[in-house]
C-alpha cells in the first residue's frame, strides 16, 4: 500500500506535473499522480485541482494540447510589478484588448482609468483576466495603444 503523502506534497507534485506541458487529459495526471505515490487521488479531484489554480489547455512547444498553468498563479499583491500583471495587449482598431494574469484586471482597469482621456482612454471595462478599453477616439488608438503599452514596459 502507497504511503499517504500531505497535501501540500499533492499541490507542489500536481504543481510540477502540469509544467511539464505534456499531459493533456486529467486520466494522465491522475495517473501521473499515482505514479508518484499519491494512490487516494481521482479524476474528480484533480477536476477540481484543475479549477482552484486556473490551469487552462493550450497548446505547448510540439503544438499538442496539453493542461499548463497560468503565467502567473495566484491574486495580484500590491507588490506585484505591474509589468509582470499584462500578458498581452492588442487591438482591431476600434477597441483595444488586455489580458491579464488571473485576478489583476481590475487593479489594472483602475489604474488605466485614472490616466484617463488626456491620454485617449475614454473608459475600461473589466473581467477577472480580460480589460477593454474604449478609446477616446479610433482617429488616435495607435497612439493610445502605445501608451498602454508603455504603462507596462510591454513590447511583443
Amino acid at each position: 500500500m502507497p504511503t499517504t503523502k500531505n497535501q501540500d506534497d499533492l499541490v507542489k507534485t500536481f504543481k510540477a506535473i502540469l509544467k511539464e506541458e505534456r499531459f493533456g487529459s486529467q486520466s494522465e495526471i491522475v495517473n501521473a499522480l499515482q505514479a508518484e505515490g499519491f494512490g487516494n487521488i481521482n479524476q474528480s479531484k484533480v477536476s477540481r485541482m484543475l479549477s482552484k489554480f486556473g490551469a487552462v489547455r493550450t497548446r505547448n512547444a510540439k503544438q499538442e494540447m496539453v493542461y499548463c498553468l497560468p503565467a502567473e498563479l495566484g491574486v495580484p499583491t500590491a507588490g506585484s510589478p505591474l509589468k509582470n500583471l499584462v500578458l498581452d495587449v492588442d487591438h482591431n482598431q476600434a477597441m483595444i484588448v488586455v489580458r491579464t494574469s488571473p485576478g489583476a484586471a481590475q487593479l489594472i482597469a483602475r489604474l488605466l482609468d485614472s490616466i484617463g482621456k488626456p491620454e485617449g482612454i475614454l473608459g475600461t471595462i473589466a473581467g477577472d483576466d480580460t480589460i477593454f478599453i474604449c478609446p477616446s477616439s479610433i482617429k488616435t488608438i495607435d497612439d493610445t495603444l502605445e501608451t498602454v503599452k508603455s504603462l507596462f514596459n510591454f513590447s511583443e
